[in-house]
C-alpha cells in the first residue's frame, strides 16, 4: 500500500477504502478521491480510470450550487479527484432524507411496522410509492465495521448526540438540501428517492454539511421517465446507480463471502466500468466530463502544496 503523500501542514491520515484524507494544521482538510472501488466491503483488485473524478465532481457540483442555503466545508478542487476544504468535527448521525419508500423503509414497512425512527408512516402504500413529504431517519454514525443503527429525534436527544438546538439546524439544513435536490435532479429527468448527508461543527463551532452530496454512492435516484407506469403496473423501478457493478459480481459468484472469488477484471470490464461511471456524472451534472493525464506522484505533491 503506497504511503500517505508529504503534504505540508499534514497533522494526521486516513485512508479508506476509496479516499485518502488529509487532515492539516490549518484547520483544512485534503481529500484524494481514488480510482479504487468497492462493494461488499471488499476492494477490487483493480482500480477504475476517472471514478474517483467522476465522484469529486459530482460531489463538486452539489457542493457549489447549494453552498448559499446550507454552508459546507468545500472550498476548492486543484485537481479533478482532490478536493481541499474545512476541517470539522462531525456529529455522530446521518441524516438520512427519505422522499420514496424504497430500500430499509420498504423492508421496514413490509414488516408491517408503521413507524421509521419514530416518524409514523401512513397505511397502503407500496414500494417505490411516494412520502406524503419528505421525512428524516436519521442513523447512528458507528465505527468502521459496524452497521449504522436507525434512532429517533428523542433517542439523539437523550443520548446527547445533538442539542435540540443542534437538531432544529440539522432537520432545516437537511430538508433544504434534500428540497433542493429534489428539483435539481428533475431538471436532469431523475427523481431523488432518498439520500443521506453528514454535518459538523467547523473550528469556529459552526454547524456545516460535510462529506459528499447527491451523488450515486450516498444517494438513490429513480428515472423520471416511465416512474409512473411503472409503479401503475407494479414493475421495479429503473434506478441510476453504482448497482451494475454489484450486479456483475453477483452474476459472477461473489457476494463478498469467505469462499467467494473475485471474478476476473479484464481489460475491457474495467473500460466498461470506466465508462458507465462517466455516463453518470453526465447524466447527473448535466456536464460532459473532460478525461484527463494523470500526474505522477512527484507531480501530485507539488500541485497539492502549492494549495494547502
Amino acid at each position: 500500500m503506497t504511503d500517505p503523500l508529504p503534504i505540508k501542514g499534514l497533522k494526521s491520515f486516513y485512508r479508506g477504502k476509496v479516499r485518502d484524507v488529509y487532515f492539516l494544521e490549518n484547520d483544512k482538510i485534503l481529500m484524494v478521491a481514488s480510482d479504487r472501488i468497492s462493494a461488499f466491503d471488499v476492494i477490487l483488485p483493480r482500480p477504475i480510470p476517472y471514478k474517483g473524478a467522476v465522484l469529486n465532481g459530482i460531489a463538486a457540483h452539489f457542493l457549489k450550487a447549494t453552498s448559499a442555503q446550507v454552508p459546507n466545508w468545500y472550498e476548492h478542487s486543484p485537481l479533478p479527484f482532490v478536493s481541499i476544504g474545512k476541517a470539522a468535527k462531525p456529529f455522530k448521525i446521518e441524516m438520512v432524507v427519505r422522499g420514496y419508500l424504497a430500500g430499509h423503509a420498504w423492508r421496514t414497512y413490509k414488516s408491517g411496522k408503521r413507524s421509521l425512527c419514530g416518524v409514523p408512516l401512513p397505511d397502503g402504500l407500496r414500494e417505490n410509492d411516494p412520502l406524503p413529504q419528505p421525512i428524516i431517519t436519521p442513523t447512528t454514525k458507528e465505527a468502521v465495521g459496524t452497521h449504522d443503527q436507525d434512532i429517533s429525534a428523542d433517542d439523539i436527544l437523550a443520548r446527547g448526540l445533538a442539542t435540540a438546538e443542534e437538531w432544529e439546524i440539522l432537520k432545516h439544513y437537511a430538508l433544504t438540501l434534500f428540497n433542493i435536490g429534489t428539483r435539481m435532479a428533475a431538471e436532469r429527468g431523475l427523481i431523488l428517492v432518498d439520500t443521506k448527508y453528514e454535518f459538523g461543527k467547523d473550528s469556529s463551532g459552526r454547524i456545516i454539511l460535510i462529506d459528499e452530496v447527491h451523488t450515486p454512492d450516498s444517494s438513490r435516484y429513480f428515472y423520471a421517465d416511465g416512474y409512473k407506469e411503472r409503479q401503475h403496473r407494479g414493475e421495479p423501478q429503473q434506478q441510476l446507480s453504482k448497482e451494475f457493478v454489484r450486479q456483475w459480481l453477483i452474476e459472477n459468484g461473489f457476494q463478498g463471502r469467505p469462499e467467494d472469488v473475485i471474478p476476473e477484471m479484464t481489460d475491457q470490464k474495467v473500460e466498461e466500468i470506466s465508462q458507465r461511471y462517466i455516463q453518470l456524472f453526465e447524466i447527473i451534472t448535466g456536464q460532459s466530463f473532460n478525461r484527463f493525464h494523470y500526474p505522477t506522484r512527484e507531480e501530485l505533491v507539488e500541485i497539492l502544496n502549492k494549495n494547502v
